[in-house]
C-alpha cells in the first residue's frame, strides 16, 4: 500500500501545476490505519502547504497516523511555519516521502527534526524521477540558482522553420499547437526576438485556459528598442511585458516602453549582442524558475551558443520546404567543425498526431 499511497501524493501534486512557483507543487496522504483521513495540495495562492492542508483535514486522525508526502516537509520559517512542527505537534507517528528537498535551507533538516522529535522516517528514492520531473524547474533552481531554460521549435522535417517569401499558416498541427500552450502553461516567462514581434505582431500568452500562479512573464530581446507601441504585446502590458535592450539604445524609446507599461533591461555584452546568461540571472534573482525560448532562427542559436538551453522541445512536421534560403532553426555561424557539435541526452519522443511527432532531449552542459 506505501506506493500506491506515494503515487497518490504524486497525483495530488499534479493538481498544483501552474499554481505553485516558486514553490514546488507538492501532494500529502494522511492514512490511519487502512482509512485515509486528510489528503493536500499546495497552491501558492492558498500559502498552505500541502502537509497543512492534510492535517487540518485529518483533525485528530493525524495522532499516530502515516504521512505520505511527495517532498520532505520544510523546517525553516518562509510564508509559512515549518511543516515538521506541525507535523510534530500533530502527533504523526510516521513519515514516508519519495525525495529530500534540494532547497539547502530544507535539504536533510526536514527529516532530522522529524527523527529528533520520535518521528519514523522513510524514504522511498524508487519513485524520486517522477517527483523530480513533477518540479523540474525547482530542482534546476536549487541546485544552479537558475531558470530551468527551454528551447521550443516547430519545424520541418529537414530542420527549417521558415520559408524565405511566403510565411502565412502553421508548420504544425492545431493539436500540436495545443500542446506548446500546455508548457507555457508550465513555464513562468517566454523569450522571443525583436524579428519574431515585428513580423507575427504576437501576444506570447498562455492561452491554455488554466489558472497561474502569476502571470507569463514576456520577454523580447530588442537590442535597440524597436518594438512598437501600437504593438498587441505593448498594448496588453501590465507589468508583463520585458524589453531587453543593449546600452546603445536611445533613452526617449526607453521612456516611450515604460510609459506604456513595459519593463525594459539592459543585457548586453561587449560584442554587441543580448547577453541571454544576464537575462537568465535577472530572472533568478526574481524568482522566475522557467523559461520558454520561442524566437528565430538567430534568437535559437545565441541560446543555444551561450549555453543557457537545458532542454530542446522541437515539434516537427511531415514536410520538408528544402533550399538554402530557408530558415534553419538554429542559424548564426554555428559549430566549424562535426566534432563541436552541441550534444544532447535523455532524448524522448512524443506522439502529437498521427503524423507529427516531438523530440525533447536535454543539452550536455559544456564543462
Amino acid at each position: 500500500m506505501t506506493r500506491q499511497f506515494l503515487e497518490e501524493t504524486l497525483e495530488l501534486a499534479r493538481q498544483g501545476e501552474g499554481l505553485t512557483s516558486p514553490n514546488p507543487a507538492v501532494g500529502c496522504v494522511i492514512v490511519q490505519g487502512d482509512h485515509v483521513a486528510g489528503r493536500g495540495y499546495h497552491t501558492y495562492a492558498q500559502v498552505r502547504h500541502a502537509e497543512i492542508v492534510a492535517l487540518e483535514q485529518a483533525g485528530a486522525a493525524a495522532r499516530g497516523a502515516t504521512l505520505y508526502v511527495s517532498l520532505e516537509p520544510c523546517s525553516h520559517e518562509g510564508r509559512t511555519g515549518p511543516c515538521a512542527d506541525a507535523i510534530i505537534a500533530a502527533g504523526v507517528a510516521r513519515v514516508v516521502a519519495i525525495t529530500p528537498d534540494p532547497n539547502p535551507q530544507v535539504s536533510g533538516k526536514g527529516f532530522e527534526a522529524l527523527r529528533a522529535a520520535g518521528i519514523e522516517v522513510e524514504l522511498h528514492p524508487d519513485l524520486a524521477p517522477k517527483a523530480e520531473a513533477l518540479n523540474r524547474p525547482f530542482f534546476q533552481f536549487m541546485r544552479t540558482g537558475l531558470p530551468l531554460v527551454t528551447l521550443k521549435a516547430a519545424l520541418t522535417l529537414d530542420g527549417k522553420i521558415a520559408a524565405p517569401e511566403d510565411n502565412s499558416g502553421w508548420i504544425t498541427s492545431e493539436k500540436a499547437r495545443a500542446h506548446v500552450q500546455q508548457i507555457r502553461h508550465l513555464s513562468d516567462s517566454i523569450l522571443t526576438g525583436i524579428n519574431t514581434v515585428l513580423a507575427d505582431d504576437c501576444l506570447l500568452t498562455d492561452r491554455s485556459g488554466r489558472e497561474r500562479s502569476r502571470p507569463l512573464l514576456r520577454i523580447v530581446l530588442d537590442s535597440t528598442l524597436r518594438l512598437p507601441l501600437e504593438s498587441k504585446m505593448v498594448k496588453s502590458a501590465n507589468g508583463d511585458v520585458v524589453a531587453v535592450c543593449n546600452s546603445v539604445a536611445a533613452d526617449w524609446r526607453r521612456k516611450a516602453l515604460e510609459e506604456h507599461g513595459v519593463q525594459v533591461v539592459e543585457a548586453g555584452s561587449p560584442d554587441g549582442r543580448t547577453d541571454l546568461r544576464k537575462v537568465a540571472a535577472w530572472l533568478a534573482e526574481r524568482k522566475y524558475l522557467s523559461l520558454m525560448i520561442e524566437a528565430g532562427s538567430r534568437v535559437n542559436w545565441a541560446a543555444l551558443d551561450q549555453g543557457v538551453v537545458d532542454r530542446i522541445f522541437f515539434y516537427y512536421a511531415p514536410k520538408i520546404l528544402g533550399g538554402t534560403q530557408s530558415l534553419p532553426v538554429a542559424g548564426g555561424r554555428g559549430r566549424p567543425r562535426r566534432m563541436d557539435a552541441i550534444q544532447f541526452r535523455n532524448v524522448s519522443l512524443h506522439q502529437i498526431t498521427e503524423d507529427e511527432f516531438a523530440v525533447e532531449a536535454w543539452v550536455v552542459k559544456e564543462r
